[in-house]
């Protein structure tokens, strides 16, 4: 029998919060990899040039008024000033250990896997603390702008910092819509589980696995957290190997063919179901 899950419709709404977490992404998807090796380097702040992090993309445009993926990294010891930014951005560390929050605040650095959610006009510092350290950052409006704290506002939503210890996956026999032979497991981010619904999960894969994924939604997209997948759209010949930071994009009805020789944890971001098998 095969192993599966389906990511259903007709779910309760399970996130860390829903406060104006988007409904909907308009922007459909199409079928393409950015591997880590492929990214676009740049600034993320390109006013304060190299002292600023470096900003890689992988989807979208942070400049623009649209969706974007981006990838952040941070040199060691690197500590912003307190700031703000326009808009309300969602997190994943990839890569050494970050710091997301008020400038007063005793250090709670997150590891490789762990989340965090920064809201619009939110005052806070980001630092690091590793001799390597990766993000990668999820924005559904634009242009992303870093901003004085003069400027800071309370949009309604309050900021979250999950430690990787902390994250709850949740495995085939805990939920019904997940079949109890599957080996697969999954944690919720944020968003509705509701139809058509845009929503983020964390899928972890075992080591060894070999299968595919069906996209079901008008929006998918898929980065690499950590392990790596052996990657192969069922129409194309030519395979990928994505590694931490890697990123892919796959229309409705398509079909990724994957396997794992790690464990390895996808963030994914949908506009409905899909399903692994």
């Amino acid at each position: 029998m095969k192993k599966h899950i389906l990511i259903a419709l007709a779910i309760a709404t399970v996130s860390f919060t829903n406060a104006q977490t988007p409904t909907t992404d308009d922007i459909k998807t199409v079928n393409e990899v950015v591997t880590a090796e492929n990214i676009e380097w740049g600034w993320l702040n390109p006013l304060r040039g190299d002292k600023s992090p470096a900003a890689g993309k992988l989807w979208g445009d942070r400049t623009k008024n649209e969706p974007a993926g981006f990838l952040v990294k941070f040199k060691k010891g690197f500590s912003s000033p307190p700031h703000i930014h326009n808009i309300t951005y969602r997190g994943v560390v990839i890569q050494g250990l970050l710091h997301n929050d008020d400038e007063n605040a005793e250090k709670q650095w997150l590891p490789a896997g762990s989340y965090w959610q920064q809201p619009a006009g939110e005052a806070h510092i980001t630092a690091a603390d590793d001799d390597e350290n990766m993000a990668f950052l999820d924005i559904q409006e634009g242009p992303y702008l870093v901003q004085p704290t003069s400027k800071a506002f309370d949009n309604g939503e309050r900021p979250i910092n999950v430690d990787k210890t902390n994250i709850v996956w949740l495995k085939a026999n805990d939920i019904q819509w997940i079949a109890q032979e599957s080996n697969v497991q999954t944690a919720f981010l944020w968003g509705s589980h509701h139809e058509n619904h845009l929503r983020a999960t964390l899928l972890k894969i075992p080591a060894g696995f070999t299968g595919r994924i069906k996209n079901l939604s008008p929006n998918f997209r898929a980065v690499v957290i950590s392990g790596g997948i052996l990657h192969q759209f069922s129409n194309d010949k030519d395979k990928s190997e994505l590694t931490p930071g890697s990123y892919l994009g796959s229309e409705l009805d398509a079909i990724s063919l994957l396997s794992t020789e790690e464990e390895t944890v996808l963030y994914i971001r949908s506009n409905g179901e899909f399903i692994i098998e």
